[in-house]
Order: structure tokens, then C-alpha cells, then sequence
């Protein structure tokens, strides 16, 4: 077991390449399941999320094999089991990506519940009720157990904007006979990633990057070299870094058209930042001020569906505002629990109202000071390494392994930047 050590104070410097999107990845290593053709997926963030997925892919009978740095040929010909193990499935909530392919493929998927951040209920009804009207059957009683005769296309209209039922959707039908249209499917980049890289197999989809989908069936896909997109969720997260700690960054590999609806909730508290090519700089002396809404009212920073301001940064945000002038209400409308991680934010000194499990007001700016932290989930454990590095004194962070499942060389990355970071042994 593991944690971190971290002195803070001390404010960042330096430039960091972006990591490969993991919220692309995970969806882009199960579609690798859809053809009996070799697929090859460069700027794979290395990462235990990503290790998780491809160990699953292995135990059903994929060949893998790591050709590069980032890199990964798989060839997923010699399908022999339908059933994930539990020993995987419950490290990871992606493993639940591996229905909709296993059953176009082999005609059964068979899991269990699948795991990953605690973070209030997270349901999968919306992955049950798509692969249903595609000619799915499915059982609940023990493992989840999808099986079918043949998929066959179908008008959906899914329930929530859910973004892996999407993608399980997707990946079900581009197989099945006929047309499907999916009406309120999530847009986020990583379903468009998954979509694009479906379509250079073969695949026929329309509406990609829009809430409507359709996708007209095909007998077969073939093989693809596909890179996924850059993670606007850590450049997010070094963006507030920079800001907490008064420092400076520069990212490479930035897509600037992700970037739009983090530009303006990080406006709302007064940080900026250029883009010249694909390289994001944040700057020293940002104005680290809220802006208030007309008439002095306080500025409200929600989450929403794609193209909103993404729920996995409002753990970020939340720290990032207590080291700026003003107030500000921080709405996280998607997850019971996130929110509940601010009460160690309190012990280290910031001031922040918990409304209700979703609204926390914050006003800033605070001292915080070192303490003992425990991460709850991969979003909420960074929020908890940018407060440690804002703060004043020693933290320690433990439960790491929740945030080393989403960001790629985490230590390194922040050393590399001036932190006083180390990763040490619990014995």
C-alpha cells in the first residue's frame, strides 16, 4: 500500500505533455472486441483503468501485445469465454463496456455488478434498456447475463444522456441488422472518439458529436490503427494546479475545441489561458477573483451533459475556489456523494457551506493548512493533491490508488513541474 507525501506552498513551473484520453480508451479497448482483425490504439494513457480493461480483454481469449509506448496491437479473432471474471470486473465500472460487443459478437455477455468510484448511485438501467431494444435478453438475478439470437436495429430514446450506455449502444448496433437511431445520446469527445475510430473500421454513423445518432448495421468491421484524443479532463486538472498554487503551466497535445466549456467556468473565477498550435499555457498573476453575475449576484459553476461543464472537474473546481477572492455555488447535479469530500477541505481550513449533497457555496480566499486525506474517487483524490499542494506544511494523501487509475504518471509529471511530491510504502 501506498501514499503520497506532499509539501506545499510551493507553486508549479514547467510544461507537461497531455496524457491520452481515458474516458476514449476504455470504450476504444472493448470495441477491439467488434472484429476478428487486428486493432491497433495509440496514445493510451498508462494507467491502472486502462491495465484493468486489457486484462479483461486477455482472459476472454484476446491476443495483446504493447508495441510502443502507448501503443497497443490487439486481435480479438480467437473469442473463447462470454463471461468476465469478478476479480475484474469490480476494480473497474468501464468493465460494463464489454456488453454491448460481447453480445454482437458472440450473442452473450455474462458480469458482474461492475465496480469503480464510490460516488453515489450510478445506475445501469439505461445500458439494460438500450441493448433491450436492440433484441437483447437479459437477467439480473446473480450476474448480469445479455444474451441474443440477433440484434436488430432499433429506434432508442435513451433515458439519461448516460455516456457508456451510449457507447454500449453504439457499439451493439453497428453490428446489428438494420437502422439505429439513438435520440439523447451523450456527444462528450470520448464518445465521439469511440465513434470515429467504429467508423474507420467500417462502421456507418451518422449525428457523431450531436445528441442523435444513427448507425446503419454492417455484417462485418475491419482492422484499424486509431489514435484517441487528448484527456481535457487532466489538462482540467492542471489547469487548476497552476491556479491553486499561483503557479504557471504550459500542456502540450491540447485540443483547443475541448477546451470551450472549461474556458468559461474557470473564467467565472477570474483564470485564463492561451492556446498557440496544440500547446495550452496558464500564465503567473491570474486574477484569481470571482465574477459575479449581473447585479453583484453570486456566479453559480454546474455540471451538465456535453457540451456543459464536465461533472468530473467540479471536485477541481471546488478547490480551485477557495484560493480565489469572492463566492461562488458549486452545483454538481449528477452524483449523490461527490460533494461529500468537502468536509476535509474544511478540517484543512477552507470555507465552504455543504447545502445538500450536491451545492457547496465557497468563498475564498482561504488558508489551507497540511492535514491527512483519504481519496474518495479518482477526481475528488486529484482535488485533494491540488488542496495539499496549495496548502501550507505536510499532507498526506492515502487510498491512492483511486487517483492513479485516471492520471498517467501523476508523481512524475508533478516532480517534473517543482512539487514536493513522493510516493511512499505504508508498511
Amino acid at each position: 500500500m501506498f501514499e503520497y507525501k506532499i509539501e506545499g506552498g510551493i507553486p508549479i513551473r514547467g510544461t507537461i505533455a497531455a496524457s491520452g484520453n481515458k474516458n476514449s480508451a476504455l470504450p476504444c479497448i472493448a470495441a477491439a472486441l467488434l472484429t476478428d482483425e487486428t486493432v491497433i490504439l495509440r496514445n493510451i494513457p498508462d494507467i491502472e483503468d486502462t491495465g484493468v480493461m486489457l486484462k479483461i480483454l486477455e482472459s476472454l481469449g484476446a491476443q495483446i501485445e504493447h508495441i510502443a509506448d502507448h501503443a497497443w496491437k490487439i486481435n480479438a479473432k480467437h473469442i473463447n469465454k462470454s463471461d468476465i471474471p469478478a476479480e475484474l470486473s469490480k476494480k473497474i465500472r468501464a468493465s460494463i463496456l464489454f456488453a454491448g460487443p460481447l453480445v454482437a459478437r458472440t450473442g452473450k455477455a455474462i458480469m458482474p455488478p461492475p465496480g469503480g468510484d464510490v460516488i453515489g448511485r450510478r445506475r445501469v438501467d439505461t445500458h439494460f434498456l438500450a441493448l433491450q431494444e436492440l433484441g437483447a435478453r437479459i437477467s439480473v438475478d446473480g450476474p448480469f447475463t445479455f444474451t441474443a439470437n440477433k440484434l436488430v436495429g432499433a429506434d432508442i430514446f435513451l433515458d439519461e444522456t448516460s455516456v457508456t450506455a451510449t457507447e454500449n449502444a453504439v457499439m451493439a448496433a453497428v453490428l446489428a441488422e438494420g437502422r439505429t437511431k439513438i435520440t439523447n445520446a451523450a456527444s462528450e469527445p470520448h464518445v465521439q472518439d469511440l465513434c470515429n475510430m467504429l467508423v474507420s473500421m467500417g462502421a456507418k454513423i451518422t449525428g457523431v458529436g450531436s445528441n442523435i445518432l444513427t448507425i446503419d448495421g454492417v455484417k462485418k468491421l475491419h482492422t484499424v490503427d486509431f489514435a484517441i484524443g487528448p484527456d481535457f479532463m487532466e489538462i482540467g486538472s492542471y489547469i487548476g494546479l497552476a491556479a491553486a498554487t499561483k503557479g504557471s503551466i504550459s500542456i502540450t497535445g491540447v485540443k483547443a475545441e475541448d477546451m470551450r466549456p472549461l474556458r468559461v467556468a474557470f473564467g467565472k473565477l477570474g483564470i485564463r489561458w492561451t492556446i498557440e498550435g496544440d500547446t495550452l499555457t496558464v500564465d503567473v498573476g491570474q486574477e484569481m477573483k470571482v465574477n459575479t453575475d449581473l447585479g453583484g449576484m453570486i456566479p453559480k459553476i454546474d455540471d451538465s451533459p456535453w457540451p456543459g461543464f464536465p461533472p468530473d472537474l467540479t471536485s477541481i473546481m471546488t478547490v480551485v475556489a477557495t484560493q480565489v477572492e469572492g463566492t461562488v455555488l458549486i452545483f454538481e447535479k449528477m452524483f449523490e456523494s461527490r460533494m461529500f469530500f468537502v468536509d476535509k477541505l474544511i478540517s484543512m481550513g477552507a470555507r465552504i457551506t455543504l447545502c445538500d449533497p450536491h451545492r457547496a457555496v465557497v468563498s475564498g480566499p482561504s488558508t489551507l493548512h497540511g492535514d491527512h486525506l483519504v481519496s474518495p474517487d479518482v477526481r475528488a483524490g486529484m482535488a485533494m493533491v491540488i488542496a495539499a499542494m496549495a496548502a501550507r506544511g505536510e499532507s498526506t494523501i492515502s487510498n491512492i490508488y483511486q487517483i492513479e487509475r485516471g492520471y498517467e504518471h501523476l508523481v512524475e509529471k508533478l516532480q517534473s513541474l517543482g512539487a514536493h511530491i513522493q510516493r511512499v510504502e505504508v508498511k
